[in-house]
Parts: structure tokens; sequence; C-alpha cells
């Protein structure tokens, strides 16, 4: 007796599921093609596994350091601020531009990398970044620090690449972790917080080799170098053989996906979890400063205490999502996402230590939330997750880039600072009734049991395939 095919409903987790069991005698042909599989299959998971292994570790640290140059100007720019003479207005373009040229590429670049492969791609970026990062250094005027914070910004424009080039070397059941531990690199941004402040303080008023200026300029050129170190690592210790999903495919076909309202509804939740992030990256260490009168090396400390959980939280953000599915982390996000810009709108409400822990609850939310939008996309679209990956990133990016000016433009026109956090809050909430809306639609549209099996969790979802 031959099994029973089953039926299959797809809910908006995007997983098929299938609930019709085999009949008996076709568990017995299921345990005997289980066994011949067994024996057939670990040579290619192990060699699947050492090569996914190199592409996850050493993408994830490019990134991070290249998410570190990308942001830089959120430390460099008081000192900046001050040689130059800049309005905060003025100062608030210099990390606005970065973000754009971050962001604007990252369609182009997911899909590049699904037709040629990761390696290639970021190998690219870290070459082009390592020079603008040291042109830097030698800016002399604001309009040619513009200039240059635009080139820097095009070290963004990893994330696409990273989560394409994964996303080829990872298994489905795998990729929700594998997809938040390389977004951990978003860490990156704290990197120049800690080391930025001290260097600065440090080599003021020195001379190096001669021709490089100590102070703000000289982290430009340390950036430099560790972006040429990691250069030569992706090219000698990534598989020459790289995979490469959109090889054979038309443009037309990796674009089809872009004409579904859906990836422009993941596009905005990632404004709001990540554009957002950004950001505040860049706009937290001057808040720091302007409100509680802080220093710059401890504004940049307490900017961290966002940053880190925004960050490392992503790791576990893929996990929940993989286990419970990502509609229940997007839920936990945007409400305790509400919650804290509430808190964080109201003037004179918190002290300094109460604003550090509302904040890094914030950042909380924001790292499980990023990884959730991700984790629709490889679940949605398997096959084009470089096109539409791509997107999602270059507008949540283009979020980071309107942010910073809008913030500027709100504390002027209202006299509050805590008005950045209006801003945010309207945002998610924004999102939030959007996403409600959108899944109480399609649970209406469903038969009513689909409501019982309502992003089950992956290992039930196996169990019924």
């Amino acid at each position: 007796m031959a099994p029973s095919t089953g039926t299959s409903v797809l809910v908006d987790s995007g997983t098929p599921r299938h609930h019709a069991a085999p009949s008996i005698g076709g568990r017995t042909h299921l345990s005997k093609a289980v066994h011949l599989m067994n024996q057939q299959v670990p040579a290619v998971q192990e060699k699947e596994a050492h090569g996914s292994t190199a592409v996850l570790t050493l993408s994830t640290i490019a990134f991070t350091v290249m998410f570190a140059v990308w942001l830089m100007f959120g430390i460099l720019g008081k000192p900046i601020q001050k040689e130059f003479g800049l309005t905060d207005v003025q100062l608030s373009w210099i990390s606005a531009v970065a973000i754009l040229n971050g962001s604007m590429w990252r369609l182009p670049a997911g899909m590049i990398t699904d037709r040629i492969g990761g390696r290639k791609v970021m190998s690219f970026i870290l070459a082009f970044s390592a020079v603008a990062s040291f042109a830097v250094a030698f800016a002399n005027s604001y309009h040619m620090l513009l200039l240059l914070a635009f080139l820097v910004g095009f070290a963004g424009n990893s994330f696409s690449v990273g989560i394409a080039w994964n996303s080829a070397w990872f298994t489905k059941h795998r990729q929700g972790f594998a997809l938040g531990l390389f977004g951990a690199g978003n860490v990156g941004a704290s990197v120049t917080k800690f080391i930025g402040p001290p260097l600065i303080l440090a080599t003021a008023g020195s001379t190096y080799l001669g021709f490089v200026k100590g102070g703000w300029r000289l982290l430009p050129v340390i950036y430099t170098v560790l972006l040429l170190v990691l250069l030569v690592l992706i090219l000698v210790g990534t598989p020459r053989e790289d995979r490469m999903p959109g090889a054979s495919k038309p443009l037309s076909e990796m674009l089809e996906p872009l004409k579904e309202m859906r990836v422009w509804r993941f596009s905005l939740y990632y404004v709001a979890v990540f554009g957002a992030y950004v950001a505040l990256s860049a706009w937290l260490p001057k808040y720091y400063m302007d409100v509680y009168d802080v220093s710059l090396t401890k504004a940049g400390l307490l900017t961290a205490l966002f940053i880190f959980p925004a960050s490392l939280l992503r790791p576990f953000g893929g996990w929940f999502s993989d286990k419970f599915g990502p509609r229940r982390a997007m839920y936990f996000t945007f409400g305790l996402m509400v919650v804290t810009s509430a808190l964080l709108s109201v003037p004179r409400l918190l002290g300094l230590w109460a604003f550090v822990v509302v904040i890094f609850l914030l950042g909380c939310s924001m790292g499980i939330g990023k990884a959730a939008v991700y984790k629709h996309i490889p679940d949605y679209f398997p096959t084009n997750v470089g096109s539409v990956g791509g997107l999602v990133g270059m507008l949540g990016g283009l979020g980071g880039f309107f942010l910073p000016p809008l913030f500027a433009y709100a504390k002027q026109w209202s006299g509050a600072p805590t008005s950045t956090f209006m801003v945010l809050l309207v945002l998610t909430l924004v999102c939030l009734v959007w996403m409600h809306l959108t899944i109480h639609a399609m649970l209406q549209k469903q038969a009513l049991h689909l409501s019982d099996h309502f992003e089950a969790p992956a290992s039930e979802i196996e169990e019924n395939r």
C-alpha cells in the first residue's frame, strides 16, 4: 500500500504543512528510504558543514568591522563638529549620507551575490571600503567630509551580501539561527563607541608614520588595516567553489517577488527594528551628552548598552523564530518597542540610569525583531533571498538615512530632545497595526481549523511533513 499523499496548507508563516500521515505499508517503505539516505548523505553534509562554517565565521567578522566603519561618524561626529564648526543639522547629514550609501545598493548587492557568489562580492566591498576609510583621515572641509562619508557608507551593503551568501550555504531548518548569528555583526556599531573616545583623547596632537594625524583621524586608518586583513582572510579561508542559487535565473524572475505586498510590509518592519537601530546608534552619543551632560567616553559606553542587546540577541531571535514562528517574535518586538518608546517620549520623566534601563530594553526588542523579519524571507522566497533580502535591507537602511535628520528637525520644531522617541513610537504603532490587521484578515479568509496550526513550532512542522 502506498502512503497517502496528504494535503498541504500554507498560513502566513509561509511554511507548507502536510497533515495526513503515511499508511502502515508506506511507513515500511519510508523507513527503508530513510535508512538508505542515512547511508548516502553524511559525506555531503560534512562537506557542506565545513564550507558553511567558514562562510558564516568570516562573513560575520567582516560584517562586524564594516558595520563599525559604516557607523563610525556617530562617535567621530563630536570632534568633527568642534573642528569644523558644524550645526547639529549639518552633523546629522554626515551620518545620514553614510547610511544612505550603505542602504541604496543592498538590492543589487543581494541579487549579484545570488548570481556570482558572496565570496567575490564581499571581497569587493572590503577593498572599496578600505580605500574610502583611509581617505577620511585627510578630509579638510565639510563638503569633502560629506563625500567621503557617503563613500565609506558603501560598507553597509555587506549586510545583504552576507544574508544571501549564508542563506545559500545553510539548510532551511538552520537558516534562522545562522542569519541571526551573522546579523549579530551589528555589534560592530559598539566597536567605535568603545575604542573611539579613549583613542581620540590619547592620540590627539600626535602624528604617525610622518603623515597620519592622531585624534579622530587615526581611527579610519586603523579600520583600513582591519578591512585589508579581512579581505585576505575571505579570499584564503572561504571555499573557492561558491554557491550561486541565482546563477541561471533571468533578472525578471529574480525581481518577480518584489511585486508582492508582503515584501514591502516586511520592509517597513525592518525600518522600525533596523533603520531606527542604525539611527539611534549614531544619535545616542550626542543625545547623552546634550541631555545628561556626560563626557564623550561615557556617552559611548552608555550607547553600547543599547547596541549590545540590539545586536547580540539577534541569534536568539533567529532561534525563537525557528522554533515558535516569526509572527510571535514580531508581536513581542513591537509590543515592547511601543512601551519603551512611549516612556522615552515623555520629557524629563527619566533620570540617566532609568533612561539607560529603558533604552536597553528597547535594544532587546530590536535585536529579536531584526532576526524575526529576516526569518520570513527564506520561508516565503527560498530561491530569491538575495533580491527580497536586498530590498528589505535597502529600505530598512534607508530608514536609518531619513531618521537622523528627522530626529534633528523634530527637536528643532518641538524644542524637546525626547521628540526623537515620539517619531519612533508613531513608526512602531503603524507597523504593529498593519501586521495585526494583515494576520487577522488572513485568518478570516482561511478555514477555522487553521488557527490551530498558526505558527506551530518548527519541530511540529517537520513531523507533519
